[in-house]
């Protein structure tokens, strides 16, 4: 099998650099028009002329064949997100793959964290992929066709210290992603998310040089491809790093009933480790399991 995006066309917001640039290159090589996304400063460029991260990737993919439109927008303003995918639109007619990358770091422990940078994380990682998503979702209904990428991490599945801000905004995409995918599925819309481990401006410091060395951002992109592909899966969390490949599942264990009254609090105490045994554990299909789950046990117990 082999992956092609011809025909096909792509948004990946903060691809001046990192991962996003990987995805942009990537698909483009493998057929897609891009429009590469980047809020990122301006800097001199070889011939003394001011070029940005965004305008650097269009470039690159230009000069190797591929068909590419620089754009600027921040993905939390509401009407420049409007006119990127206007002009998209209107040089392409068509969007078929949107790859919710952009992002910042504002890394402090809580109790010293200021809630303006909790604000700001929350709102580039959440609401600028809810932003760009609700900008291309009619698009993507109309035309019966979409593959959209949600920016997840580890820090957000799995908590990591001083990324109280990161981290919800990246188990907030997790939610996004569920609920868009079972809205999505009539329209052949299909969303996922991505969990990247890989060495980028975001992550300079944090780890050794030699580990940082296996984890280039073009051995996360394969993931990547194959999430925005034909033969997509929906629902996915897809984890990535170093050229290694996990999947996350958020699950719910089988469960007890422990009834009600003045002792339920101290029945769940007691029972907290049948509760906690993952034996029977199950990955719901939507949120209203849970409540199925409980209510049947609630039935069998008056039985």
């Amino acid at each position: 099998m082999n992956i092609r995006f011809d025909g096909k066309v792509a948004i990946v917001t903060g691809a001046g650099g990192g991962l996003g640039r990987q995805h942009a290159l990537a698909l483009a090589a493998r057929g897609a028009k891009v429009v590469v996304n980047d809020f990122g400063r301006a800097a001199p460029g070889d011939d003394g002329a001011a070029l940005s991260a965004a305008d650097v990737v269009t470039n690159e993919i230009r000069a190797a064949g591929g068909t590419a439109i620089a754009n600027h927008a921040s993905v939390t303003d509401e009407v420049a997100v409007a006119l990127m995918i206007r002009e998209a639109m209107d040089a392409w007619g068509r969007i078929d793959i949107l790859v919710n990358n952009a992002g910042i770091l504002r890394d402090k422990s809580f109790g010293k964290m200021a809630l303006n940078d909790f604000r700001l994380v929350i709102d580039v990682h959440l609401m600028g992929a809810a932003i760009c998503t609700k900008a291309v979702w009619d698009i993507m209904r109309a035309q019966k066709y979409g593959r959209i990428v949600m920016t997840t991490s580890s820090s957000g599945l799995y908590g990591n210290f001083g990324q109280a801000n990161y981290g919800a905004a990246k188990m907030a995409l997790v939610g996004l992603m569920q609920t868009l995918s079972i809205e999505g599925a009539k329209d052949n819309i299909h969303v996922n998310c991505l969990a990247p481990t890989a060495a980028t401006r975001m992550t300079e410091g944090l780890m050794a040089p030699d580990v940082l060395a296996k984890l280039a951002p073009e051995s996360v992109t394969p993931g990547l491809l194959h999430l925005v592909s034909d033969d997509a899966p929906t629902r996915a969390i897809l984890c990535a790093g170093a050229g290694t490949f996990e999947r996350a599942y958020i699950t719910l264990t089988g469960g007890v009933h422990v009834g009600t009254g003045p002792d339920a609090a101290e029945r769940v105490a007691t029972q907290f480790a049948a509760i906690s045994d993952r034996a029977d554990e199950m990955v719901p299909d939507n949120g209203g399991a849970q409540g199925r789950n409980e209510v049947a046990k609630a039935i069998a117990a008056t039985c």
